[in-house]
């Protein structure tokens, strides 16, 4: 299958269940008092998204189960012990996480857009934004108490949940810390990448698992899939930050190379004698011209960074793709098969 016949049939697997799972948003993380903070807490869900993650649990609940996709109902759907749980909670939970860090991330770095509408600090105020994800964070967890699923594998996901959202405070103050410090090894970025990206696509496929009842062997062979995926999607992010023409990518390109960002482009590069400090002169992406990026970019294909991060990418999601051989063969599992290439494909 080429790559946009890849992108399109994910993009409507994704569109499909787009809806559904706007529909619970709006249902399960309804209007209350006060209204002002129940309207920031709501904001960024209203403003869209592709609901990737979301997905991601739905498909693998339907692999496991070895049902036609959108053939069950994902309130009642069915566990591999003959009971029925709430699948579409589970999978909410996931998307309230995704809002919550989006709202803090944009407080720290103090960013005025998200989803093409104002930041959720800057549409109302820092304070509600900060009370806004802290509501979403708890609902989350209370969303996923509502499933139904057997009390030990309710418990075991709410686990789950709370290390992936530590895991996730750890990863941006890595992040964070990465920017002060003069050296960091391409061992750490990855951890840090891990941590701060690829646990929640790790959980978003482990928790429909643990819900249903699957054996720990696929349970975490499905959680490797969503780290493995979830890194390839951030290395290929670095390597599109600087590809992919400034007009298409929708900030401009090189922006890393001027915001003392680390990424495994400039780690690989640093080690085959590269000066990246040096690699542009602008201080600010404003700055930036075309020509000084692609005099940078230039020089890190010289060094073979930006395919060293290509390849990488790309031996993730093939590693990623061998995890879900625990999964019955069929269309649930190969469209999640297609998600993992199309994260590392999709086009602007």
């Amino acid at each position: 299958m080429t790559p946009d016949a890849t992108e399109q049939r994910v993009l409507e697997a994704i569109r499909e269940r787009r809806e559904l799972v706007n529909e619970a948003l709006e249902s399960d993380v309804p209007m209350a008092e006060p209204e002002r903070l129940y309207e920031a807490s709501r904001y960024l869900l209203k403003a869209g998204g592709k609901r990737l993650r979301p997905t991601v649990s739905l498909l693998t609940a339907e692999a496991l189960a070895d049902v036609e996709p959108m053939s069950e109902d994902y309130r009642a759907f069915p566990t591999l012990a003959d009971g029925a749980i709430d699948v579409m909670s589970a999978a909410a939970s996931i998307e309230v996480i995704q809002s919550f860090t989006l709202i803090h991330d944009d407080i720290m770095d103090d960013d005025d857009l998200r989803r093409g509408v104002p930041a959720v600090h800057k549409e109302y105020d820092t304070e509600t934004a900060i009370l806004a994800g802290d509501t979403l964070y708890a609902k989350a967890f209370e969303l996923l108490t509502q499933t139904g699923a057997d009390p030990a594998n309710g418990l075991e996901a709410v686990q789950r949940l709370a290390t992936t959202c530590i895991q996730i405070c750890e990863g941006q103050a890595l992040d964070i810390e990465f920017e002060h410090r003069s050296s960091v090894l391409p061992d750490e970025y990855l951890n840090m990448v891990e941590l701060k990206t690829a646990v929640l696509y790790g959980t978003a496929a482990a928790i429909p698992a643990v819900l249903m009842g699957a054996d720990d062997d696929v349970v975490e062979a499905l959680y490797q899939y969503g780290i493995e995926s979830g890194s390839a999607f951030q290395i290929q992010d670095d390597v599109l930050d600087l590809t992919v023409p400034s007009e298409k990518l929708g900030k401009q390109r090189g922006s890393d190379l001027v915001e003392n960002k680390e990424t495994i482009i400039l780690l690989h590069a640093r080690q085959q004698g590269v000066d990246v400090e040096e690699l542009v002169e602008a201080e600010t992406a404003d700055e930036l011209t075309e020509e000084e990026v692609q005099a940078a970019v230039n020089e890190l294909d010289d060094a073979g960074s930006i395919d060293y991060a290509r390849e990488m990418a790309e031996d993730l999601t093939e590693q990623a793709k061998a995890r879900l051989d625990v999964l019955p063969d069929n269309e649930a599992r190969d469209l999640l098969c297609d998600i993992a290439d199309y994260l590392i494909t999709r086009g602007y």
